[in-house]
């Protein structure tokens, strides 16, 4: 994988950890991806465990999140690389029907994009709407519900979207139960904008792989110019780990080689507690630097 320069890699850190690893985000200006706007400012790979750090109310965007937002750019004085936050999702279903629920998921995800703009965040993670957990062609086609959902999810976004490019922080939706690419970049390429993009899990990728679904590589090649995003974490056939690469049964070579054929290059979001574990798995294997 010589053809052109390794992509570096970047990872999720609570703001209340970026002090213990600023210095290696600023030495070569690396990805980085604020957790803080999902529900808790404290991911640490592990959700039945999720904690808080002391003083952080587990409704941070209700509560003074601009207070969080001065704590992380005070840490990232001299920060120039890509910065990206996870949008809430928890108990906040693109795919809602009843107009009050979903008049709270816009409101939610208006907020979490005010915490970006002023963050100076320019990607928004958030999740797919399909939770099928059947096979990987059905029942997705265009006689059963994938209309359906595309229609609500860009009704449902349409007064999100335009807040999203005001802001200049494009919608990275990523790829959940999804055993199918084809709906999933359906409903990416039906909003017809750029600030709408395609989001990878590698983990839930093989996960759904295990299952019928294409491997990470696929979900890459299938992307193309639409993918903007990953999040990179090792797994197993049996839950969403969220391991280091190196750990599970992740083909990364696959993933890398198809990387490599890529005219862009994507944000490499290391989605793990172990992230400088896998960096450093990552850069041995000569797939990042």
């Amino acid at each position: 994988m010589t053809e052109k320069q390794l992509p570096l890699v970047g990872a999720t850190i609570s703001v209340n950890s970026l002090p213990d690893h600023i210095d290696w985000l600023l030495a070569d200006q690396r990805d980085l991806e604020i957790p803080e706007p999902v529900f808790t400012p404290m991911f640490d790979g592990d959700w039945s465990h999720l904690k808080l750090p002391e003083g952080f109310s587990s409704d941070i965007i209700h509560a003074d999140w601009r207070q969080v937002v001065r704590q992380a750019k005070d840490v990232l004085d001299g920060y120039q690389g890509r910065l990206s936050i996870h949008g809430p999702f928890v108990g906040m279903p693109l795919l809602a029907i009843d107009k009050r629920i979903r008049d709270v998921v816009r409101d939610r995800l208006r907020q979490a994009l005010e915490f970006a703009q002023e963050l100076g965040a320019t990607q928004m993670v958030l999740h797919s709407p399909w939770e099928f957990f059947g096979g990987p062609f059905l029942p997705h086609s265009s006689t059963r519900d994938r209309d359906l959902v595309i229609g609500l999810v860009v009704d449902l976004l349409g007064d999100v979207l335009p807040v999203a490019e005001q802001a200049g922080c494009t919608l990275v939706i990523e790829g959940i139960h999804d055993k199918n690419t084809a709906p999933l970049l359906a409903l990416v390429r039906a909003f017809e904008s750029e600030y709408v993009r395609l989001s990878i899990d590698t983990g839930h990728a093989y996960l759904t792989h295990c299952q019928g679904g294409p491997p990470p590589d696929q979900w890459v090649r299938d992307a193309g110019p639409l993918l903007a995003h990953l999040h990179l974490q090792g797994s197993d056939r049996s839950l969403d780990r969220h391991w280091a690469p190196g750990r599970g049964n992740i083909n990364w070579y696959a993933l890398f080689e198809a990387l490599q054929e890529l005219d862009h290059t994507p944000r490499l979001i290391l989605e793990t507690a172990q992230f400088r574990d896998g960096a450093a798995w990552l850069a041995e294997h000569g797939y990042v630097r």
